[in-house]
């Protein structure tokens, strides 16, 4: 029944470099799904909506790694600590704070991205480029985060070449942090590109690419 995601998954980890990771976006799929993808070799898969991912960590339970992909917000810092390896989408020292407390309550160390808005949309949630850098040391001083990169959307074009400066600033922004020795930091994640766009990323330096489409068709 799945078959078509075993060899999506097994066609995309083929191409992708050693270096790079594949995160499979697990935006509406069914557990099911979430499941052939990682019985056909993904190792981590992302979600957008705590309780999406509260249901497939459920289902699947850990075989996988678990990482939020999409916009959190503070009063669900305390689920999403329980339910995630990582999360990618820290935007704000209010969130930072927040997983901060919950992390510490759990006993745990939770490792964090900086969710860049690099094409500073109005619409779009992240930092502003400008403030990456005060975040990056303030999440450095929250006792119970481990800040290990960037991650960035940037906007919704019809060509993949059109989002290589969105990417390219991110990676920027990524070399400068590391350039920083901040401390308590382990500053090894770039998270860029999409089914449409992960090989343009790839070329600007990621190393994880969130993965849907490619992998598990258009969503219905």
């Amino acid at each position: 029944m799945f078959a078509h995601i075993h060899q999506n998954v097994t066609e995309i980890l083929g191409i992708l470099p050693e270096h790079v990771t594949l995160v499979a976006a697990g935006k509406t799929r069914r557990p099911e799904e979430l499941q052939a993808a990682a019985d056909a070799g993904v190792c981590i898969i992302g979600h957008n909506y705590v309780q999406e991912a509260q249901a497939a960590v459920d289902a699947l339970g850990r075989p996988v790694r678990w990482h939020m992909i999409g916009h959190l917000q503070r009063n669900k810092a305390k689920l999403a600590v329980e339910l995630f390896d990582m999360v990618e989408t820290v935007d704000s020292l209010r969130l930072a704070r927040a997983l901060d407390k919950a992390a510490g309550e759990a006993g745990k160390r939770l490792p964090v991205l900086i969710e860049v808005n690099s094409g500073r949309e109005d619409n779009k949630h992240g930092a502003e480029p400008n403030s990456v850098k005060q975040l990056a040391q303030d999440i450095c001083e929250c006792q119970h985060l481990e800040l290990q990169g960037l991650m960035t959307m940037g906007p919704f074009l019809e060509e993949a070449e059109s989002m290589r400066p969105y990417f390219q600033l991110t990676r920027e922004l990524f070399d400068g942090l590391r350039g920083m020795n901040l401390p308590g930091a382990d500053l090894q994640f770039l998270s860029m590109g999409m089914s449409d766009s992960y090989a343009v990323a790839i070329e600007e330096g990621a190393n994880l690419v969130r993965i849907g489409t490619s992998l598990f068709g258009a969503r219905a």
